[in-house]
């Protein structure tokens, strides 16, 4: 179970002019797409912030199937799909 935050590229203005993104990620199994910003915008999340993210990662990458699947369905959760 494990916290990323990634940069991502902005077209035309590379990594440092681009986005960050914070992700959930247990292997294999699920990925949770968080939080997002514009680098522009602030240079990185706070201490505490990060430290909610990973209570938060606890929580999630712990959810049943099941129990994601209601939450999918009651619209707490988007799925996203990977096709091909």
């Amino acid at each position: 179970m494990k916290l990323y935050k990634q940069r991502v590229a902005r077209k035309g203005q590379g990594k440092s002019g681009g986005f960050r993104t914070v992700i959930l990620y247990q292997t294999a199994e699920h990925a949770f797409f968080v939080y997002g910003f514009a680098k522009s915008d602030r240079s990185n999340i706070e201490y505490d912030e990060e430290m909610q993210f990973k209570k938060m990662a606890s929580h999630v990458l712990g959810l049943s199937d099941e129990q994601l699947a209601r939450l999918i369905e009651k619209g707490h959760f988007s799925e996203v799909i990977e096709y091909g």
